[in-house]
């Protein structure tokens, strides 16, 4: 379940869908965690930072106890979060090859 909801969507086959699709359908908790995760990783790859405090309201307002989690901690230092998943930036030496 984690592989199929942490993977990008086009990188699941059609069975692999197709299953997730019959779950998410069962489950509405699962459902809405399954959109938070999404757009989490639309932020991540799309670098929307500036989105960060939108998804994190969301996210509590839907009270899924391991995203709220998450979600508190990413708050807490906002700032810096937001600047990790917009500004490009790299942790090798300056002069590096």
């Amino acid at each position: 379940m984690t592989g199929w909801l942490t993977r990008h969507p086009a990188a699941l086959s059609a069975e692999d869908r197709a299953s997730l699709n019959d779950v998410l359908a069962r489950c509405p908790e699962l459902d809405t965690a399954a959109g938070h995760i999404r757009d989490f990783g639309e932020i991540l790859t799309g670098r929307l930072g500036s989105t960060l405090p939108a998804w994190i309201d969301a996210v509590e307002a839907s009270q899924l106890p391991g995203l709220t989690g998450f979600a508190l901690h990413l708050r807490r230092d906002l700032d810096a979060v937001a600047a990790g998943l917009t500004l490009n930036w790299s942790s090798c030496s300056i002069g590096a090859p």
